[in-house]
């Protein structure tokens, strides 16, 4: 790999290659446009890095991170992300996802790289106890510590990191209005990008009928996400309704973060959930429901959210950061109490017998998106950011 010694050089690194090809989709070819990009990150499985070289037109290189509590490991990647900084001389290193934030931050400290950037795209410590809680704060600190400059995606975490003492106000900065990445409203449109014919072949494939009633969750099908809540809820509105569809589309996960026992049950014998696993492009899945449930614990800033608000799906959402930013109560959306399995049945028993109030509040949700988290704005604040870093 060529080495071009150059003020301009940004490294970004994340844990996984899905996130910089996903998380930071068009980010990075843009960014190149201005500066000399090399993305790192772990391999991945099939040697998913190459796909980022790929899509994002920009050269990479693997450096094997955990996202579980390895030290061995993680002290091994902190000695090649080093040699890694010694050699390429970066002006800016930008981390995004928890442990390569940790390890990238330090190693970048120790090679004396000018600038470290580190975005918080969500804490989940928040969810800890006990002796983990403490340690995920410590590790928490030591990050912010060791970065220069620290930028949490919504208002709602940078108000959270202050009220946990991890760094101190002049180090925190939230880009533009929020979001690591933006929304790109010209691909996430109702009325372009997918014909009537696709969303029925799709529907027919699904076994989901013309009159049904289609609430989504998109994310990985986990505790955290709130989908044992989103199941329990759902399957007591199947014992009053007919006509009702769950599209659930995600992967689980099962070793860091198991469902219940009986919600896997009820999943695995409701015919009325659809459970479709990892799907590359989710815009047809969006393009053939009625409303988005995403009942998290914890979010950044969710472009779950916002993709779903910019196809004009009236939106049931928790009271955390992140999604209280992008969705109005009983304007754009619903926003409910966190781990409320009565309040989100609630929620989708209201949207179910007012569709037509939904319906115009997924209408004001697009032009809500359009206003305030089009793509390209959180692109130019970004490359301003990193412009005014000398």
């Amino acid at each position: 790999m060529p080495t071009i010694q150059n003020k301009n050089k940004i490294i970004r690194i994340t844990t996984v290659p899905l996130s910089l090809s996903g998380l930071l989709q068009g980010q990075l070819r843009f960014m190149s446009q201005y500066f000399h990009v090399l993305g790192v990150s772990s391999k991945g499985k099939s040697n998913e890095l190459a796909q980022v070289t790929r899509l994002e037109g920009i050269p990479t290189f693997a450096v094997e991170m955990t996202r579980k509590i390895t030290p061995f490991k993680d002290l091994v990647a902190v000695w090649k992300l080093y040699k890694l900084f010694k050699k390429e001389k970066p002006h800016i290193v930008h981390s995004h996802t928890p442990k390569a934030g940790t390890l990238s931050m330090f190693a970048a400290k120790l090679a004396g790289v000018p600038h470290r950037l580190h975005t918080i795209a969500g804490l989940p410590l928040l969810e800890a106890t006990g002796a983990k809680r403490w340690l995920l704060n410590t590790v928490e600190k030591f990050t912010y510590a060791c970065a220069t400059k620290i930028y949490p995606n919504s208002y709602g975490l940078k108000a959270i990191i202050l009220e946990q003492n991890f760094t101190f106000k002049e180090k925190l900065k939230v880009i533009a209005k929020g979001s690591s990445n933006g929304i790109d409203t010209s691909y996430f449109d109702p009325h372009l990008n997918i014909d009537l014919t696709t969303k029925n072949n799709l529907k027919k494939q699904l076994n989901i009928a013309e009159t049904d009633f289609v609430f989504v969750f998109m994310g990985r099908l986990v505790g955290d996400k709130g989908v044992n809540e989103l199941i329990l809820a759902f399957n007591r509105l199947c014992e009053k309704y007919e006509n009702i569809k769950l599209l659930l589309v995600g992967t689980y996960e099962s070793e860091l973060d198991p469902l219940n026992e009986e919600v896997l049950a009820i999943i695995k014998t409701n015919n009325f959930i659809i459970s479709t696993g990892w799907i590359d492009d989710v815009l047809p899945y969006y393009a053939i429901a009625n409303a988005l449930a995403f009942p998290s614990y914890r979010e950044g800033f969710p472009n779950v959210v916002m993709q779903a608000a910019a196809m004009e799906l009236p939106c049931i959402v928790t009271d955390i950061n992140g999604c209280n930013e992008i969705i109005k109560h009983e304007e754009t959306g619903i926003i409910i109490p966190v781990k409320n399995e009565l309040a989100l049945y609630n929620a989708m028993e209201f949207i179910l017998n007012n569709k037509a109030f939904a319906k115009n509040m997924g209408i004001k949700s697009r032009v809500f998106i359009k206003e305030n988290f089009e793509r390209q704005v959180v692109w130019n604040a970004l490359l301003a950011e990193y412009n005014n870093l000398k």
